[in-house]
């Protein structure tokens, strides 16, 4: 039964059984997502979401309700539903969440920064690798409602939720103390509210990445990675695990969904030798969302024909459509490095598509279509050293004969970061080209040392990095710059001073063994299979070994 109240907006009556509201998600068919907040309040199921959601901002003191404000900027919102399912594709449970249009903040005014960091892709490699060759125990945690938690500085008024009208104080608005989904500023508010409560715990941020977080006292050490409410924790110890877990559970609605298997759309299976890391559902529903679930399988990602120039072919039909594809594969290479090239070549003419960039998608397809199962391995090993393969494809793009250079990093026997990216700038020779090449993997190697320091453990020996051209490896150890590589004259100076440190040594490896290859052009079939298994892409997650 459902009351009016004075302002005409429908609210749950007191009449109602509290224990009405919780509902079992787990049911054969899950209710369509409900057009508005009325057609969610006749549905049992979506009522018990939006109450429990309402309940959660009442404990938390999300608002105090205050006579409307003259001339006061007052935001509204709306119910957004969806439904929340299990790793295999089952209904968990619905999710309902109350909204503010943050579009309509001014400047200034309702917020001022609104930035914060996420933890990097390759910092989550590198902590779960040492983790495994440690044989830590690494837990995932979820916290609810987390933008609730967040603390506001700005004077911030919102409409009551749609359907929870308090039937007092109808024409009252809701004077913010915690941030709202929806708000410029929650993202910052939430970070700045658990940075400062794990930094009372005894973590310390890290400089290389301000979303990886350092416990170490005594012999207890423990990492923490946050992104955004999803959290990945690991210690030395499983009671070290469970006390800080347990503190998290008193400061925040957190739930400890147990050992690490499923972590922002990657699945990963713990193996005696290490992590699998795949998205093998992913990638199934964007076959399908394609229409290429029975497509005829590709060998590779890409042809071994020269590059595709933007200016051939007929304006794409549906441009929007093919935005979208491409973007969905962007978050697929986080597990899958045999996939960055190809998708970069896709996401290099977003602003002006044709025909053959959907010709290539198409291929990319159907190469995922023949393997969905392939995954990136982290096998656990004692050697923490850092190895870096670089190469460049010099002049290749047919339009602006930019460069393309690519780099592989290895942690020990495990592909940890990877790069695909076209050249800034034209380059003169391919020297030029190579060098520039090495540069960028000297970068990334230079900054995956510091976190690797700051997780305590120390890299003694100098990082290699390999690459097929001879004139690299001299120029990087030869302080005198020839007049030909002048304009070069910057990266020479970074190379060769990290060089001269010790950190970096740059040696020759034959184009038979440069995997870096991958990165930069289209191989044949036999030679790209055995560059991917040198990137660790192995088989499914039922038989997933070592790389």
């Amino acid at each position: 039964p459902m009351t009016r109240s004075q302002a005409g907006t429908l609210r749950p009556s007191t009449r109602y059984p509290s224990d009405e509201y919780l509902l079992a998600a787990s049911v054969s068919e899950p209710s369509p997502l409900p057009s508005s907040a009325r057609a969610a309040l006749r549905d049992p199921h979506w009522l018990a979401a939006m109450q429990e959601e309402f309940d959660a901002l009442q404990r938390n003191r999300t608002w105090q309700l205050v006579p409307r404000p003259p001339r006061a900027n007052i935001i509204t919102g709306k119910w957004v539903f969806r439904h929340k399912t299990r790793p295999d594709g089952t209904l968990e449970r619905y999710k309902a969440r109350w909204v503010v249009r943050g579009f309509r903040q001014r400047a200034g005014v309702d917020f001022t920064d609104t930035f914060a960091p996420v933890v990097k892709p390759g910092t989550i490699r590198t902590v779960l690798q040492l983790a495994v060759s440690r044989t830590w125990h690494v837990h995932q945690l979820d916290v609810s409602n987390a933008f609730l938690h967040g603390h506001l500085a700005e004077q911030v008024f919102c409409e009551q939720p749609t359907g929870f009208v308090d039937a007092t104080h109808p024409d009252h608005v809701c004077l913010l103390s915690r941030s709202l989904y929806g708000l410029k500023q929650a993202p910052r508010a939430w970070y700045q509210r658990i940075a400062t409560f794990l930094q009372t715990l005894g973590f310390t941020s890290t400089r290389s990445d301000a979303s990886l977080f350092v416990y170490h006292h005594g012999v207890d050490t423990a990492y923490l990675l946050l992104y955004v409410d999803d959290i990945i924790l690991t210690a030395s110890t499983v009671a070290l695990l469970q006390r800080l877990t347990a503190h998290l559970c008193d400061e925040f609605a957190l739930k400890d969904l147990g050992p690490l298997h499923y972590f922002l759309g990657i699945e990963v299976v713990r193996r005696p030798d290490g992590f699998f890391l795949h998205q093998q559902r992913y990638a199934h529903e964007l076959l399908d969302r394609a229409g290429m679930l029975n497509c005829k399988p590709a060998p590779t990602p890409v042809d071994t024909k020269a590059k595709v120039s933007a200016l051939e072919g007929s304006p794409a039909s549906d441009a929007a459509f093919y935005r979208s594809i491409v973007g969905a594969l962007q978050y697929l290479t986080l597990t899958r490095p045999d996939l960055q090239y190809a998708v970069q070549q896709a996401c290099l003419h977003m602003h002006a598509l044709c025909d053959s960039r959907w010709t290539l998608v198409k291929r990319i397809l159907r190469y995922i279509r023949g393997t969905q199962s392939l995954g990136l391995t982290l096998t656990a090993s004692a050697s923490t050293d850092l190895v870096a393969y670089s190469d460049a494809d010099w002049a290749g793009c047919p339009d602006t004969r930019r460069s393309t250079s690519g780099y592989c990093v290895y942690l020990g026997p495990s592909l940890i970061s990877w790069s695909s990216k076209r050249q800034p700038t034209v380059s003169r020779s391919s020297a030029e080209a190579e060098y520039r090449a090495v540069a960028n993997a000297v970068a990334e190697c230079s900054w995956l040392r510091q976190p690797l320091q700051e997780l305590l453990c120390d890299v003694h020996k100098a990082t290699l990095v390999y690459c097929d051209n001879v004139s690299i490896v001299y120029l990087s150890a030869n302080p005198v710059h020839h007049r030909r590589t002048k304009h070069i004259e910057l990266d020479i100076h970074f190379v060769c001073e990290q060089v001269a440190l010790g950190r970096i040594r740059v040696l020759h490896v034959s184009t038979a063994q440069q995997f870096a290859d991958v990165m930069t052009k289209g191989l044949l079939t036999s030679v790209f299979e055995e560059f991917r298994s040198s990137l660790c892409v192995s088989g499914d997650a039922s038989t997933a070994g070592g790389c």
